[in-house]
Parts: C-alpha cells; sequence; structure tokens
C-alpha cells in the first residue's frame, strides 16, 4: 500500500487531507512540525509527503533540500501546498525539491491529479 506524510500546523488540515488520502487507498501518517516529518521520513520514506509551505517552525524550502539529501531522499512526490498562487514562491518551492505545488483548500480530485502527474513526470 502507498503511503503518504501530511505536514501541517493545522489539525484540520491535516485530518482532512488524511481522510481524502485513505479513501485514495494510501495509508497516512502526520507530522505538526518539520522536525516530526523529517523524523518520521528517516525512520520510512513516504511515498508521498503533503507539505504545508508556510510552517511556522521550519522554513519549507530548506525542510525540502535537507529532505532530498537524505538516502531515499528522492523517492517521496511531495506536493507543496500553500494558500497563495505567488509565483516567484512557487519556483523556489521547485528549485528546492517539491514535485509540484497544490493550492488550499484542496479537493480529493485536485490531489488526485497532482499526484498521478508528479508520477508520470518521474
Amino acid at each position: 500500500m502507498r503511503t503518504c506524510l501530511v505536514v501541517d500546523p493545522s489539525n484540520v488540515v491535516r485530518k482532512v487531507a488524511c481522510r481524502i488520502l485513505e479513501s485514495m487507498q494510501y495509508m497516512t501518517g502526520e507530522a505538526e512540525t518539520g522536525p516530526q516529518a523529517m523524523e518520521k521520513c528517516m525512520a520510512q520514506m513516504p511515498d508521498a509527503i503533503l507539505l504545508d509551505g508556510h510552517m511556522p517552525d521550519v522554513v519549507a524550502t530548506e525542510f525540502l533540500a535537507s529532505l532530498r539529501a537524505l538516502p531515499n531522499g528522492g523517492k517521496p512526490t511531495i506536493l507543496y501546498c500553500t494558500t497563495e498562487n505567488d509565483s516567484s514562491e512557487l519556483a523556489r518551492a521547485l528549485a528546492a525539491g517539491a514535485d509540484d505545488y497544490i493550492l488550499k483548500p484542496f479537493d480529493r480530485e485536485s490531489i488526485r491529479l497532482k499526484l498521478t502527474s508528479a508520477a508520470l513526470k518521474s
């Protein structure tokens, strides 16, 4: 079964994303902070990650670069989640290692399309 780690400071966003992903046959995990997410990835790298772009404890692009530098860090499909369609922010996230981005609020179809599209690119 495919796995996905949902990294977001909002409990509500994590729960909604997990329900959506579970309906798509993903086994999900959650992390509220960057350090929690890194610890979980180091223990077992997921197949996909939904990463909030505005976490209070870590700069998302630094997290992306650190994650991609890990052994097996190239494995997960990473969707950078944001509320703003800021092209310079999105370019920085993609350059740091995100596979694609998704705008909040997201729904099942937008997540499915982005994960499918990113998987086809790799």
